[in-house]
């Protein structure tokens, strides 16, 4: 019965080695995996801020080609200045970002496209600024950003997805929860997201 016994409980040990072997394997491939995704969403991220900045860039010289049609309503330019200003002062933390955080952004964003909408519709009645051709410069530029900002903010999304999946699937929302990785949130498509600027005329 000793012997019985002895034998239980190093089965019992070698159980309990074994256990812990197999969680120590899965929390260190769990946590690798939340890592390499969550760095997926943070490079994403970066080329979202990328396109977006680069769409500010081209604010200095539209303001410059705009100012030279003296006639030109200056308060629509002005609108367009200040919104690129507050765009451009928003700074936000990928690994600290929360959905009030990308929502104050989006905004921030949304009025600088509001504004250009508006003053390249003003332009439609200034032949001669319209056929300048450092504006149709500006325009063909500002297309292809436009096109690149919704491709690189649908590939965020979607490595947003797929790190929320991840982190939320049982077990892993276990892990998660101790190594304190959280959701990221989303871009929400804006009214005519869908729809590629057209702001090209010949």
């Amino acid at each position: 019965m000793k012997n019985k016994g002895c034998l239980s409980a190093g089965t019992i040990g070698i159980a309990l080695v074994v256990i812990a072997l197999i969680a120590f394997f899965w929390g260190k491939n769990g946590y690798n995996t939340f890592v390499t995704k969550e760095q997926n969403v943070n490079a994403k991220w970066s080329n979202v801020e990328t396109v977006y900045q680069k769409r500010a860039n081209l604010i200095p010289n539209l303001e410059r080609t705009v100012k030279s049609y003296s006639k030109f309503e200056q308060e629509t330019l002005t609108k367009v200045v200040e919104a690129r200003s507050k765009a451009t002062s928003i700074n936000v933390d990928p690994a600290n970002m929360t959905e009030a955080d990308l929502a104050k952004f989006q905004a921030a964003q949304g009025e600088l496209s509001g504004a250009l909408s508006r003053l390249m519709a003003v332009v439609e009645s200034y032949p001669d600024l319209k056929a300048d051709q450092q504006y149709i410069n500006f325009q063909r530029e500002y297309t292809a950003i436009e096109n690149s900002i919704r491709t690189e903010t649908v590939y965020y999304n979607d490595a947003v997805q797929d790190y929320n999946t991840t982190i939320k699937t049982f077990p892993n929302n276990i892990l998660a929860s101790i190594t304190n990785f959280k959701e990221k949130p989303l871009f929400k498509a804006a009214a005519g997201a869908e729809k590629a600027p057209d702001v090209f005329t010949e």
